[in-house]
């Protein structure tokens, strides 16, 4: 299971989002880039452990609490979470 949060337009943000993103173990995200969007982003381990699949590059970023990671806009990624817990991540997109 997959919850996400979207905060960008309740914060009135104009040039970055906002999403909470909580993931069940086996729970995914989808497989996307940014590149139509040009936007960087950022992903922060709020609680439980990620792998981020960099799906173009053959390599897998595993990422425990407390621990970010960055992203051009053009690496195509996709967040998994192979733990036992659940896991909360924080994810930072800008420009919009």
């Amino acid at each position: 299971m997959r919850l996400d949060t979207y905060l960008k337009d309740e914060l009135e943000a104009d040039h970055v989002g906002f999403t909470i993103l909580e993931l069940e173990p086996d729970g995914e995200g989808k497989e996307h880039d940014e590149t139509e969007t040009g936007q960087e982003e950022i992903y922060y381990v709020v609680a439980g452990e990620i792998e981020v699949e960099l799906t173009d590059a053959a390599e897998t970023v595993a990422l425990a609490e407390d621990q970010l990671l960055r992203l051009d806009p053009e690496v195509t990624r996709k967040i998994v979470n192979r733990g036992e817990e659940r896991a909360k991540v924080v994810l930072v997109g800008a420009p919009l």
